[in-house]
């Protein structure tokens, strides 16, 4: 699956002129969401986008939006850029992207680019199928068809504004009408003459061709052929008329029930053998058919498909004249083809001019062995998974894609090779039916036998009765399915769409979004098993191929009101524009980007890539992820529907009850019954809508905290990346160095802290329990305390004790005595002078030694400090025995 780069184009978005391809139309918009989503939910399948190279055809209500999408983005381009010079200039940064976008003076010289085509049309247009030569478009309705002649694109940039009118011609005035069946497809014959032959099939089972011609205005009145597939299952001979009943009394059938189509499909034009001329028919029962070959009376085949076709049937009667266990329906089945085939060759072709310069041969349809072909059908869907829900599900839709061309086969012996396109080369030599039933369950069924040309037996062969021929057969190779069962709803109608990059990958659009779908991851696998021509083990490895690989399966789109019904997704793939899909709801557009390599939109512009050192496109690194846009509900801009009413009301029989008081009656109570029905309708949704609002701006926070984180993250890479995170200035450096240092510091100290008040608690707590015996270290150190208080207190009790704490104890023992021996000094002094006051008992003075008071206070001072280091040295053995007590 291609990756999805954005779901966002903003030239397509309000106020832009691109949005008015996709705004809703008047009729609808006076209608309420759940009454618009009802008629059109239930009316058939929705195809309402066309694209013609960046063109595109919007059908919106009862006319056509036509725009150049490329053109309206080079517009908006350039507005922005004279809008973001014109701000610069005045000093005004705010962004200009959301300002209003004036049509007036954003429009390019030459013109809008989004014209109005009015159509003739009387109902909603449900369809519209554009011819392979993109110069005709087919507008469908419920019931009715019509056929415009497409414009040229220079009437997008003529500057003209007013509502376009082409050329339309009504297809089948009498036969395609309301009182008749409902057409449910319309499809361009691949093999028509310049793309001028359209096929249409009714519910009915009708299946009528048309060979358009703008100069005769009597192709589009009568169909060039018509069957009706319900006489043609019950036919057994070719000549018989297969022609629609023109009688307007039917009578009941249980046909009618068992053959209602609910569509029709061709193959492309390029597929092999009778691949492009079958058309597969699915029912809505359930049931599959083929009409093969399905050919207008003048039709131009590719240059490969009669040479294939050729071929296979000369190979077909070689086989069947050596076989002698050839049935009689086998071999008249070849001898009709031959019969085919040799008028074919006697035909000398007609060569036309093609729209490109190109040169067509015109065949014309060969007369024998009849131009109806029979209907092959029901096919049996073999292996097909028991499902729960078979009498509910109805099908919707069928795809069909055709074998790839045998180009070797068909060239063999030849000097020179024929070109082969590359989508043959990871092909299937056989083709791939898909079918989407109501539920959203796919079927990928592949067509083992192939489909070939049958007819049905000559008039004088009937009367011997045609032989049983044996039910034809599908295998279903997977089964998966797109919608949950709480999407499912019986009246959607989902439909496919097919890709633009590969045939083998299509979209499958629902009510409940778009889902991709790739059968690429098994489709090489298989084809080379049976080109193979080993048979060892493949019954093996086929059992791991139906096991392991399996079609890729994406849901790429969900809608944010589920009452959306979307259009038809349309795959677009230009060097301008990209690769996205278009898709649209009844008032938005839904655009889906898809990451195209470089290397195509290199080889599209037609230029060189330049390659890296490792000699590949170095690619843009992606940091977001896309988001679908959100589209708030249109009923927040719809203008209520109460006023109209009160206004009918004052014109209406009950006027002059608005006039009066409020009185209990029957008239009154009407009026408020009416009344309270339209405000609790409009505040219903009024509700839902600014609920939906508000949540969806609550996720948004979130996502834009998501979005912020990443873009952070990739810009750190990229600084690391780049060295430009070095660059910063020193000062800034330092300053958030220190911070951090200076934080750490702080966290330190209170770490710290606790730490050593955990500390003093178990000290103390150890220091009241623990009973272990002192350690070497302990000993030693409390002999030395010891020998230190005997030194201090006079105990002369000798102790051996280290060397080291006899000299501290020496030294102490020395300072101690020198403070007792300087304090008993004074003691006697004062002692004597007591003594010679008291003997004398006079009052007269004694002579006194006269000591200066600086001696004194000096000696007072030294004797302190002792005092005081002595003190200092004992606290200081007592903490240090504390400590070697708690080790």
């Amino acid at each position: 699956m291609p990756k999805i780069q954005s779901f966002s184009a903003p030239w397509l978005q309000e106020p832009n002129p691109g949005h008015k391809l996709f705004e809703q139309s008047e009729e609808n918009s006076r209608l309420p969401a759940s009454i618009a989503f009802s008629r059109n939910a239930s009316q058939g399948p929705k195809r309402t986008i066309a694209q013609r190279g960046n063109e595109v055809f919007v059908a919106r209500g009862r006319e056509i939006r036509w725009g150049d999408i490329a053109y309206l983005k080079d517009a908006w381009e350039a507005h922005q850029s004279r809008t973001g010079a014109a701000s610069h200039l005045n000093g005004d940064s705010s962004d200009s992207s959301f300002e209003v976008y004036d049509e007036e003076t954003s429009r390019l010289p030459q013109g809008p680019g989004y014209r109005i085509i009015k159509t003739p049309v009387a109902s909603e247009i449900r369809q519209l199928v554009i011819s392979p030569n993109k110069d005709q478009l087919a507008v469908l309705t419920s019931h009715t068809v019509h056929v415009c002649m497409l414009p040229d694109t220079s009437h997008l940039t003529s500057g003209e504004t007013a509502p376009f009118k082409p050329k339309f011609w009504t297809l089948g005035p009498t036969t395609h009408v309301t009182s008749k069946s409902a057409v449910v497809s319309a499809l361009w014959h691949p093999l028509g003459v310049n793309g001028s032959c359209l096929v249409t099939v009714t519910e009915d089972a009708v299946v009528r061709e048309w060979e358009l011609s703008t100069i005769d205005r009597w192709s589009f009145d009568t169909p060039t052929l018509e069957v009706d597939l319900k006489r043609l299952a019950d036919g057994t001979s070719v000549d018989q008329d297969f022609g629609a009943s023109t009688s307007t009394n039917k009578a009941f059938s249980p046909d009618d029930f068992d053959m209602k189509v609910a569509s029709a499909c061709f193959a492309s034009r390029n597929s092999n053998g009778w691949a492009p001329m079958t058309l597969w028919v699915a029912m809505a029962e359930g049931d599959v058919y083929a009409l093969c070959p399905l050919l207008p009376r003048r039709w131009s085949p590719p240059p490969t498909l009669i040479p294939s076709l050729s071929v296979s049937v000369a190979q077909k009667i070689e086989t069947l004249e050596s076989d002698p266990e050839a049935t009689r329906e086998e071999k008249l089945l070849a001898k009709q083809q031959l019969e085919w085939m040799a008028d074919l060759d006697n035909q000398e072709p007609k060569l036309l001019d093609g729209p490109y310069g190109e040169v067509t041969e015109v065949y014309s349809r060969p007369s024998r062995p009849g131009s109806i072909p029979r209907l092959q059908g029901p096919f049996e869907l073999a292996v097909a998974p028991k499902d729960e829900q078979d009498d509910e599900v109805e099908l919707k839709d069928i795809f069909v894609i055709g074998a790839k061309r045998n180009t070797a086969e068909l060239m063999m012996g030849e000097d020179f090779e024929l070109y082969a396109d590359d989508d043959d080369k990871d092909s299937l030599s056989m083709s791939v039916i898909c079918l989407l039933s109501t539920s959203g369950q796919v079927k990928i069924c592949l067509d083992i036998d192939g489909v070939e040309a049958q007819w049905l037996p000559p008039r004088n062969a009937s009367t011997r009765g045609f032989p049983d021929h044996d039910i034809p057969s599908l295998l279903v190779f997977h089964t998966f399915d797109t919608l949950k069962p709480a999407e499912i709803t019986p009246d959607s109608w989902p439909v496919f769409s097919e890709d633009v990059t590969t045939r083998y990958a299509f979209y499958v659009t629902h009510a409940a979004g778009i889902t991709y779908v790739s059968l690429a991851p098994w489709v090489s696998l298989l084809e080379s098993e049976l080109q193979s021509d080993s048979e060892a083990g493949v019954d093996f490895r086929f059992d791991l191929m139906v096991k392991g690989q399996r079609a890729e399966v994406d849901r790429i789109y969900t809608p944010q009101h589920a009452q959306n019904v979307l259009a038809a997704a349309t795959a677009f793939k230009s060097s301008d524009l990209g690769h996205f899909v278009l898709s649209a709801t009844h008032n938005d557009p839904v655009i889906i980007f898809f990451d195209t390599p470089e290397s195509e939109l290199m080889s599209d512009r037609q230029e060189t890539p330049v390659p890296t050192e490792h000699g590949d496109t170095p690619e843009p690194l992606t940091v977001w992820e896309p988001r679908p846009l959100f589209h708030p509900s249109e009923v927040l801009s719809r203008p209520s529907t109460l006023p109209p009413w009160v206004d009918a009301l004052r014109t209406s029989r009950k006027r002059p009850l608005m006039q009066q008081e409020v009185r209990l009656s029957v008239a009154t109570l009407e009026i408020f019954t009416e009344g309270h029905r339209l405000v609790s309708s409009e505040v219903f949704e009024l509700n839902n809508a600014v609920a939906e609002l508000f949540r969806k701006c609550e996720a948004l926070t979130y996502e834009l905290k998501e979005q912020i984180t990443k873009v952070y993250e990739v810009n750190q890479r990229i600084e690391t990346i780049s060295g430009e995170g070095e660059s910063r200035s020193t000062k800034e450096q330092n300053i958030s160095e220190e911070m951090l240092v200076r934080n750490r510091i702080d966290v330190m100290k209170v770490r710290q802290e606790n730490l050593a008040r955990r500390v003093d608690n178990l000290r103390k707590r150890l220091g009241q329990v623990s009973t272990r015996e002192l350690s070497d270290k302990e000993k030693a150190w409390a002999e030395e305390v010891r020998t230190l208080a005997s030194s201090i207190l006079g105990d002369e009790e000798e102790e051996d004790t280290t060397t080291a704490s006899i000299s501290t104890a020496g030294q102490s023992l020395k300072r101690f005595e020198e403070v007792q021996t300087l304090r008993d000094a004074l003691f006697e002094q004062a002692q004597q002078l007591q003594s010679t006051d008291s003997v004398d008992g006079t009052s007269s003075q004694m002579p006194v030694m006269k000591i200066p008071s600086e001696i004194r206070k000096q000696k007072v001072v030294q004797v302190m400090s002792l005092l005081d280091r002595e003190t200092a040295l004992v606290e200081a053995v007592k903490s240090r025995l504390e400590k070697l007590s708690i080790d």
